[in-house]
């Protein structure tokens, strides 16, 4: 049977993270905080984990913390654009109160979480980012079968993996963790993805924080 495991991480911490300000595509890199959590996690995943190959947006908070985990591994890092985080058009750079305070009307849309609702500005809606990250999911791993590969990504595209396994729609209310540097193991085969494990962050102690896509 064709089955390639994935180990899905968040990037580490940034200081927009810490100050509830949207990133989307914007590059911001990693806070002193999420360093540590990116050297606690390749440290961890050395002692613990076999991986074949390692694939990280080319987003700098997402590539940085696969460059720690290449490090403590003796493994080279792939980006892949199709890995980062949701396009937020004119959210970006804002905190969410910003948003509800500002763009009242289209942070209603948002917080519905209306599939296919398009913040203005260039940014992408659920569906066509559901799209593009199960597209990029699905040639990585098809690729990869009988390995383990680790995908370092975004708090959207976690979102996103996590409802496909848990076969659960766009709109669900989300009731799962997404935690810098969490570990997360998900099965694909050509039939889709299923969940094997969520959230791990016993690596980090008190490091992690979780909110929503950053």
């Amino acid at each position: 049977m064709e089955v390639t495991r994935i180990l899905a991480i968040r990037h580490g911490e940034t200081a927009w993270n810490v100050d509830t300000r949207l990133q989307g595509h914007l590059d911001i890199p990693l806070n002193e905080t999420g360093l540590r959590q990116a050297e606690h996690l390749g440290r961890a995943l050395s002692e613990r984990e076999t991986v074949d190959a390692i694939y990280a947006s080319d987003l700098s908070r997402a590539h940085a913390t696969a460059q720690a985990i290449g490090r403590w591994m003796g493994q080279t890092v792939q980006t892949h654009e199709g890995l980062r985080e949701r396009h937020f058009g004119v959210f970006q750079g804002r905190t969410f109160a910003e948003v509800e305070t500002q763009l009242p009307d289209h942070a209603l849309q948002w917080r519905k979480r209306v599939p296919d609702w398009t913040p203005p500005g260039g940014g992408e809606s659920l569906l066509s980012l559901q799209a593009r990250i199960l597209a990029a999911v699905n040639a990585l791993a098809a690729q990869h079968t009988g390995q383990q590969i680790v995908l370092v990504a975004h708090g959207g595209v976690l979102d996103i993996l996590y409802r496909a396994a848990a076969r659960l729609d766009l709109q669900a209310a989300r009731t799962w963790q997404l935690a810098n540097t969490a570990i997360n193991r998900l099965l694909w085969t050509p039939q889709g993805l299923s969940l094997v494990g969520w959230g791990d962050t016993s690596h980090l102690d008190a490091l992690a924080r979780d909110e929503s896509s950053l």
